[in-house]
């Protein structure tokens, strides 16, 4: 009497991972890497670099001292 039943036809589907998507994400990462090289680069231009001030250290110092 099994065989009495319709037969139902199924399907299994499998999702391996490895498909789109990922090379949006693998762009956005380059994209950020190479605005922070850009920004590394152009530091002092867009005023993140660090101002020094050059001081002139003279190479000698005359002292007089007078004893009594």
């Amino acid at each position: 009497m099994a065989d009495d039943r319709d037969q139902v036809e199924r399907t299994t589907v499998v999702e391996t991972g490895g498909g789109g998507g990922g090379g949006g994400v693998l762009a956005v990462v380059l994209l950020i890497i190479v605005v922070l090289v850009l920004l590394y680069v152009f530091r002092d231009n867009l005023g993140f670099g660090s101002k020094t001030t050059n001081v002139n250290v003279p190479d000698k110092i005359d002292v007089n001292v007078n004893h009594s």
